[in-house]
């Protein structure tokens, strides 16, 4: 193929900027459609089993940071549904409001020093507290730009690395915010047009890339590998090109096929590439519904929870989990909600493993 001369400048760029990026994990996308519908969905890719279940945490729930006697301390204002990860973190999740919150990898990320005078807030708990303090993007970004708290990273479980996580925000009214650190100070790009995240390189580049594919077009070509570039690239036009159906059955399918095609095949190893990783989950939430939705990649089913089922109430509501089994085998059918058994909640991991 033969690239008009204005393109060949863009495509040198896109070009050392694939070489240069590491090619992680993870896929995040938000469906605007007909009626008010918005939908997010995200795929979990990782190496191991991330050892996952859902979990119900009510209102009025104490928390503290994690990140050692100066930590930041908030009593949960909203209930959430939530995907854990290893049980030590919050991964993912949809909270009463319609609020959605999804971490997802960046090699990229560089988080402040601790010890700046502002309390400190582990990386396990950084979704939760969106979910656990906020109704909607803007109210949680406003907040959020006064950084009240000092994100503080560690060591992932048995591992050398450290995580590096980028956070992203989705709610009812369809608005959506990308919180990322680079260079040791947090960046937020707030815009409904933000459909889309996933990995390695910054949010920024990745923009950048994406407008040389538009330039492209979608039905002529477009990016098929696992790299995180790709997977931005085709979950953005896919997003925007499907039907905006006025049969929430239809919207759901529609965004489930997208998000599917954006996952890596179970099983996959790239030797050349170690970052990316097996898709081992998928979650769809329906903020217009608040219906959050989830499929393991080695059960045939999927199944939901329906938040307008669940007692949040601080007063009455219990803290529930809801057991996957080891890499999310366990098989639910339907609104699953009756599956979830009452609990002791997890123990966030802390910084220094507190």
């Amino acid at each position: 193929m033969r690239f008009p001369l204005s393109l060949r400048p863009t495509l040198l760029a896109v070009a050392l900027t694939l070489v240069a990026a590491q090619a992680d994990a993870c896929t995040r996308v938000v469906y605007l459609g007909a009626n008010d519908d918005v939908i997010t969905a995200r795929s979990m890719d990782w190496k191991e089993d991330v050892a996952t279940n859902l979990w119900v945490f009510p209102q009025g729930m104490k928390r503290t940071g994690q990140a050692g006697p100066k930590s930041i301390e908030w009593t949960s204002k909203y209930g959430s549904v939530i995907a854990s990860g290893y049980d030590i973190s919050t991964t993912d999740g949809l909270n009463e409001k319609g609020l959605a919150a999804n971490v997802l990898w960046l090699v990229e990320s560089q988080y402040p020093q601790h010890g700046n005078g502002k309390p400190g807030l582990a990386i396990s708990l950084w979704a939760q507290y969106v979910l656990d303090n906020f109704a909607s993007v803007a109210e949680a970004v406003k907040a959020l730009e006064g950084e009240p708290y000092t994100l503080v990273t560690d060591k992932l479980p048995g591992e050398d690395r450290t995580a590096t996580l980028h956070l992203s925000l989705s709610d009812a009214s369809g608005d959506s915010a990308i919180i990322e650190y680079i260079g040791g100070k947090q960046v937020i790009h707030h815009d409904r047009k933000y459909q889309v995240m996933t990995n390695s390189p910054v949010f920024d580049q990745q923009l950048a890339l994406n407008a040389y594919w538009q330039q492209i077009g979608g039905t002529v070509m477009l990016p098929g590998t696992n790299r995180a570039s790709d997977r931005f690239t085709r979950a953005k036009f896919y997003i925007n090109a499907i039907p905006k159906s006025e049969d929430p059955r239809v919207a759901l399918a529609s965004v489930f096929s997208v998000i599917r095609n954006a996952s890596v095949p179970f099983g996959i190893t790239t030797p050349d590439e170690p970052n990316i990783s097996s898709t081992r989950w998928r979650t769809v939430a329906d903020h217009k519904r608040k219906l959050y939705f989830f499929e393991s990649a080695l059960t045939p089913n999927t199944f939901w929870v329906d938040l307008n089922k669940v007692d949040f109430s601080a007063a009455t509501g219990q803290v529930l989990k809801l057991d996957l089994g080891p890499d999310q085998r366990n098989v639910f059918a339907g609104d699953a909600l009756a599956q979830f058994k009452p609990s002791r909640p997890f123990n966030f991991l802390g910084t220094g493993g507190q």
